[in-house]
């Protein structure tokens, strides 16, 4: 059933059937749920509680709040600095890769605890793993370059009894690899996902501060804080930007995908901007995709999609579905 939005105030219809967080924040439920939240709760201009988003300490207890109520994390943070994401952007990726499974067998959902997925950039706030395992019961191995990223993420996992043993992180060695050196002889996923670093430099990053900053009253010009734009999800270099941007950082996900086909049955990833897709489609051909699937979505506020590829053939989808997740052979077969 449809969720109903508040009186007088727009749902956000944008996001995923299945996402939990497609009605208006309720903070003073969230308030309730995580007490630190309530410091930062206040009237916004229209009359309505809110917190100021530009604030990353309010935006960090945001997400507090919203993973207690909504996922039962007790324990969670990340060190000072680090990527602090919106969640309900972050859910919508995990529930349209639920789809994308469900689709490959027949319409039904393998059972969670048959699904293993690899988290490419898993980052120090671990969301994906957290959302995927408490929406579906799925494994995840996480990986990062960044090895304070990996402890932290570690340090959420064993904080929460309920993430016991679904979430293993790993350290990537080489800082300009992505699945080489990580995905292990004779290992299989049936997802992999990713968030590839946006911007091509640490100039076009701090220039992306500096807008977004803008539109949240807190830049030069506004009657905010001041000049120096606020970072309210933060982010190191290697979560915000990559030599080539997410356009690059793609391809070489792409090439280094095509040189272990068997190794994964749906490879994925988030495309943010629309003129990188040409690119990318020209590399899964290069590469040998045997399917390749764009699916739109909303990350946030804005639009996105994402794209999924296989190298299995229609034969080995099938004996994948039916040695990994149980299901029954198609008729005929």
């Amino acid at each position: 059933m449809k969720p109903t939005a508040a009186p007088g105030i727009t749902e956000k219809d944008v996001l995923h059937p299945r996402n939990p967080h497609r009605a208006p924040y309720d903070f003073p439920q969230l308030s309730k749920a995580s007490p630190e939240l309530a410091a930062f709760v206040r009237p916004n201009p229209y009359g309505v509680q809110s917190i100021d988003f530009a604030n990353p300490a309010a935006v960090k207890a945001l997400n507090r709040a919203l993973l207690r109520q909504f996922y039962g994390i007790e324990h969670w943070d990340i060190p000072k600095g680090y990527l602090c994401p919106p969640i309900p952007g972050r859910a919508d990726y995990v529930h349209y890769l639920a789809d994308l499974l469900a689709g490959s067998n027949g319409g039904t959902l393998p059972p969670g605890e048959d699904i293993l997925v690899l988290d490419v950039g898993v980052g120090a706030n671990c969301i994906y793993p957290i959302i995927g395992r408490r929406a579906y019961g799925w494994h995840f191995v996480g990986s990062d370059v960044d090895g304070v990223a990996v402890r932290a993420a570690q340090q959420i996992e064993a904080a929460n009894p309920s993430l016991a043993g679904a979430i293993e992180c790993r350290l990537q060695p080489a800082r300009t690899r992505i699945f080489d050196g990580l995905i292990q002889a004779g290992e299989g996923f049936d997802l992999t996902m990713c968030n590839p670093p946006f911007h091509a430099s640490a100039a076009e990053a701090a220039a992306g501060a500096q807008r977004k900053s803008t539109g949240l009253g807190t830049g030069p010009g506004t009657t905010g804080r001041g000049p120096r734009p606020v970072l309210n999800f933060g982010g190191q270099n290697n979560e915000l930007w990559c030599e080539g941007g997410e356009a690059a950082f793609i391809r070489r996900m792409v090439q280094e995908s095509g040189r272990r086909p068997g190794s994964c049955y749906w490879f994925t990833t988030l495309v943010s901007k629309k003129d990188t897709l040409p690119g990318v489609y020209r590399a899964l051909k290069t590469a040998g995709a045997t399917e390749v699937r764009t699916i739109d979505m909303a990350q946030g506020q804005k639009k996105s999609r994402l794209v999924a590829w296989t190298f299995l053939s229609p034969r080995q989808q099938e004996i994948w579905r039916r040695t990994r997740w149980n299901s029954v052979p198609e008729a005929g077969h």
